[in-house]
């Protein structure tokens, strides 16, 4: 385990991030990544009600793969005031130890979202299959939303199964009581 950061540790993140999740904030994110020490602590600091769980995906696959392959550099999460659906699948990516809040944050964690009508003209042949694949899009995402479920709640005190349960109805958790559930590791 490695040692617990103080708030000083945070007077400058490296990365900061504010705002929708999406590519605007991606390319931000890319910006300053580049521009990031090659050795030490690396703090990103986020506020946001949410967005592209995909675009949040794709900047957490790059927080892991450089966790991984960069061993010199500690890369550490700091949610500020709100962590919201999107935000949260990005804090995922953070080891359990690396994640942090400030006091009277709170994350948000729901399922994914989806609106859409499906027309369905012409023969009945193709009408199953704009149904099949409609299926099969919506069991991908589920997956892939279970996937970010699962990571979050890695090495806590949550369960998949209550996370499973909880994220129907979206889930607020306390920065308190984030941490009393084993899902960042402190509060600052």
């Amino acid at each position: 385990m490695s040692q617990l950061l103080k708030p000083a540790d945070f007077r400058d993140p490296t990365i900061l991030l504010s705002g929708e999740v999406g590519q605007e904030m991606y390319d931000d994110f890319r910006r300053q990544f580049e521009k990031a020490p090659a050795a030490g602590l690396i703090t990103v600091e986020l506020t946001t009600n949410g967005g592209d769980p995909e675009v949040a995906r794709m900047m957490g696959e790059d927080i892991r793969f450089h966790t991984e392959v960069d061993k010199e550099r500690q890369f550490v999460f700091l949610g500020k005031t709100a962590i919201y659906s999107a935000g949260t699948t990005f804090m995922s990516f953070f080891a359990r130890d690396n994640r942090y809040l400030t006091r009277g944050t709170r994350l948000m964690v729901h399922e994914r979202q989806n609106h859409c009508t499906v027309r369905l003209e012409g023969p009945v042949s193709s009408a199953v299959a704009v149904l099949k694949s409609k299926l099969h899009e919506m069991e991908t995402s589920i997956a892939i939303q279970n996937e970010g479920f699962a990571n979050l709640v890695r090495d806590s005190a949550v369960t998949y199964e209550e996370v499973l349960h909880r994220a129907l109805t979206n889930w607020y958790i306390e920065a308190d009581q984030a941490v009393k559930l084993g899902l960042v590791r402190a509060v600052i």
